[in-house]
């Protein structure tokens, strides 16, 4: 019981110092509405606490399935890392940030290239929003991109090196996939299956029609707000990481459909067996 407490405070205080990462990186000149900020961290926190801190998960899949939820915190805290500090460069500039400056600067440019996501970032920018503002969003997108093809990379790696999920010891899907009812529809390794193939095609479609999206209600979101480090820090990230994050979760329910399919196929077996 107290492991398993002190196991969920250290979890929801690190993701509360994720949602607050940007802000204590940045300058205080580039910080708008801490106070929300700090609320936003403190009920992300409360949040991870609770559900880890319960015998059963409610919200989060694969809780017990490590190290998915640990590979996708790192990727997505490696992110906004990197993009606070390139946000951070035009502020108070250090050896740190001009690294972090002139890697992301040599990726957006190496990464913009006809119909790519990068491309389209630099594209839903306003004429009127100037040259380095514009430059910027298309580094920050190059080197946000480029990481989440990190973390989906990864985690294929996982799958076939370290056998996910049943190479870190059993596995329990109705725990591990607390949102999905298994008494509704038709197979369930057909469902997953079917669930993971939208997830994955969504993922890979997001990072183009996001753009797009943003162009058309330009009235209700003005691209040049992307000129705002702080936001420019979260909106990226969300843009990268979230559709690598439906992949990720795509690619892992395909896993799940698969391991379930191999242990039909080794009863059914036994069974004729038994028979014989």
């Amino acid at each position: 019981m107290l492991a398993r407490m002190t196991s969920a405070a250290i979890r929801g205080l690190l993701v509360a110092l994720l949602v607050v990462l940007p802000a204590l990186m940045l300058p205080v000149a580039a910080i708008q509405s801490p106070e929300i900020v700090a609320l936003s961290g403190l009920l992300a926190g409360a949040l991870i606490f609770v559900e880890y801190n319960s015998a059963a998960p409610s919200l989060i899949e694969f809780r017990d399935a490590p190290p998915f939820n640990r590979s996708r915190f790192f990727f997505l805290g490696l992110c906004m890392v990197l993009l606070s500090l390139l946000a951070a460069h035009g502020f108070a500039p250090t050896g740190l940030t001009a690294l972090v400056h002139k890697l992301a600067f040599a990726l957006g440019e190496a990464m913009d290239f006809a119909y790519s996501p990068v491309q389209l970032v630099r594209l839903m920018m306003p004429p009127s929003v100037p040259q380095y503002t514009m430059e910027l969003a298309r580094a920050a997108a190059g080197m946000a991109y480029l990481l989440s093809l990190m973390s989906i990379g990864w985690f294929a790696v996982m799958i076939r090196l370290r056998d996910w999920p049943i190479g870190s010891g059993a596995f329990n899907v109705w725990v591990n996939l607390p949102l999905f009812d298994p008494t509704t529809g038709g197979d369930v390794v057909a469902r997953l299956q079917r669930d993971a193939k939208l997830h994955i095609i969504a993922g890979v479609l997001l990072p183009f029609a996001l753009p797009a999206l943003v162009q058309i209600t330009a009235s209700n979101f003005d691209p040049s707000l992307l000129g705002n480090p702080q936001l420019l820090v979260w909106c990226v990230t969300g843009w990268a990481m979230g559709p690598a994050g439906m992949i990720v979760r795509g690619m892992a329910r395909l896993r799940i459909a698969d391991l379930i399919e191999q242990k039909r196929r080794s009863y059914a077996h036994d069974k004729d067996l038994q028979i014989v």
